[in-house]
């Protein structure tokens, strides 16, 4: 009888003193309103069972049930409290203050390990300082000829061009998803229960291929770097040597040659970098095509300044070009507005802060920023946020109430420290297409864009983002 007693009691008790230790994040919580259909003890759990598109979809729903509110929403998973914001004011401080990711990010590290963009703050510190000269604007613009030739940033071919079953590519996107699934997915996440379903074998497999894949370009640039006798120590680099380097060079330079990076964190950040950085940049390139199709009139716009700056001539992108092709850029910001490739991005609280707009947020709980939300805020962007208008980025136009109402590579200490690199990429690998391609479509009847998307970690086109292409005219004959 007294056994029973105890079964019954102690959990009893248990819970008491959680709920008690927990006395302020609930208190905190209760003064933020929360989102719609939440339940008792799951919270929001429930909006999150079915497909990546699915979780997008209730993502999108719950941005904007924070509009209504003022920016913010609370929302439980479970026993874990996240708040969702959408406000610029609020956003700036939560970005600049809150550098730790949240303990989600640990079904992304089982991946890349501790790459710095999803690294904890003690290892993405040291990480970033060497990545940060790697990023620098000589060694940057040196990539544009790299772009222009449609090779990759690291030296590496993946033939995504031509194969767009690539192993790399394909186990990539799985992995992707199936990292998405477990963070959102509750029953999916405690490591001894995910091995029972199928999920587990399939990332296994993934995992497998894209670090073996991963392994074998670090050694042989190793060993490439060692016949050439090119780890001799130096202070600098020339200009004129960064036109010869990859970023797989230079990550083993800046780490210190053979006494800096080990193979496993090179591993980490090449797999970090294809991710945040040149998979990003893809899906940026996706969605301005996906435009093109949906608005005839805005593409022969990019059609005519593509001539004026080219003419008929098939040379290659240069650096100059970037800051003549004007429109194209405004057409790139405007898809960056309503269809960031980040859509969310997640922070932990870890000491009780006070934000502008007199909210408080309790230690313990975590921010979704939702950049997507904030892109279509109708405070900050008018009553025509939704609707796709390349020329709210004329120079006469964009006026920013707050600096963090656009935030497509995010803010703070810890934004994308590759931004202007993805920038001309997607503006190179556009003029490249779009010189000697036009690109058809269903055309779009209303100026608010509807594309079906799924969040795969990045936010992607359910369709792959199919479009086609009709040759507008063929590149001239070489001798």
């Amino acid at each position: 009888m007294l056994v029973v007693w105890l079964f019954l009691v102690l959990p009893l008790l248990w819970l008491v003193a959680f709920r008690y230790r927990r006395r302020r994040m609930y208190a905190l919580a209760s003064k933020i309103t929360g989102g719609k259909e939440e339940l008792p003890f799951i919270g929001i759990t429930h909006k999150f069972t079915g497909t990546t598109e699915d979780i997008m979809s209730s993502l999108k729903e719950l941005s904007y049930t924070a509009m209504e509110n003022d920016g913010m929403i609370r929302g439980w998973l479970g026993h874990i409290l996240y708040f969702l914001a959408l406000d610029p004011v609020d956003l700036e401080v939560v970005l600049k203050t809150c550098l730790e990711k949240d303990d989600l990010h640990r079904f992304l590290r089982k991946i890349i390990g501790y790459g710095a963009i999803f690294a904890p703050v003690s290892i993405w510190r040291p990480r970033r300082k060497i990545l940060v000269p790697a990023f620098s604007p000589k060694i940057v613009d040196s990539f544009v000829p790299v772009f222009a030739e449609q090779k990759t940033a690291f030296g590496v071919n993946i033939n995504a061009q031509d194969d767009e079953k690539s192993p790399f590519l394909v186990e990539l996107n799985n992995i992707l998803q199936l990292a998405c699934e477990r963070i959102f997915h509750l029953w999916l996440q405690p490591d001894w229960l995910y091995k029972f379903f199928p999920q587990y074998r399939r990332h296994k497999q993934s995992l497998r291929i894209l670090h073996g894949f991963t392994n074998d370009v670090i050694m042989k640039k190793r060993d490439e770097l060692k016949a050439a006798q090119r780890l001799e120590a130096k202070h600098e680099f020339d200009l004129s040597d960064y036109s010869n380097k990859t970023f797989l060079d230079l990550l083993i330079h800046f780490s210190g040659g053979e006494k800096g990076y080990s193979n496993m964190e090179l591993r980490e950040e090449i797999l970090t970098l294809t991710i945040a950085a040149t998979d990003t940049s893809a899906t940026a390139v996706g969605y301005t095509l996906k435009m093109m199709a949906k608005y005839p009139h805005i593409q022969e716009k990019v059609l005519e300044e593509l001539d004026d700056v080219f003419g008929d001539s098939d040379r290659l992108f240069e650096k100059e070009d970037l800051l003549r092709l004007k429109y194209l850029e405004r057409v790139i910001k405007e898809t960056l507005r309503l269809f960031p490739p980040v859509p969310f991005i997640i922070r932990k609280v870890d000491e009780e802060i006070t934000l502008p707009s007199g909210r408080v947020l309790p230690a313990g709980s975590g921010v979704v920023v939702s950049i997507w939300g904030t892109h279509r805020n109708p405070k900050y962007w008018g009553p025509d946020a939704e609707k796709f208008d390349p020329d709210r980025f004329l120079l006469e136009r964009f006026n920013l109430k707050h600096p963090c109402a656009f935030i497509p590579f995010s803010s703070g200490p810890r934004n994308c420290i590759g931004y202007q690199y993805a920038l001309m990429s997607i503006k190179t690998a556009l003029s490249s297409i779009l010189r000697y391609n036009r690109v058809v479509g269903d055309t779009e009847a209303c100026a608010t864009p509807q594309i079906r998307v799924k969040l795969d970690v990045m936010m992607k086109a359910v369709d792959g983002y199919e479009v086609a292409l009709e040759r507008r005219r063929l590149p001239k004959c070489k001798a």
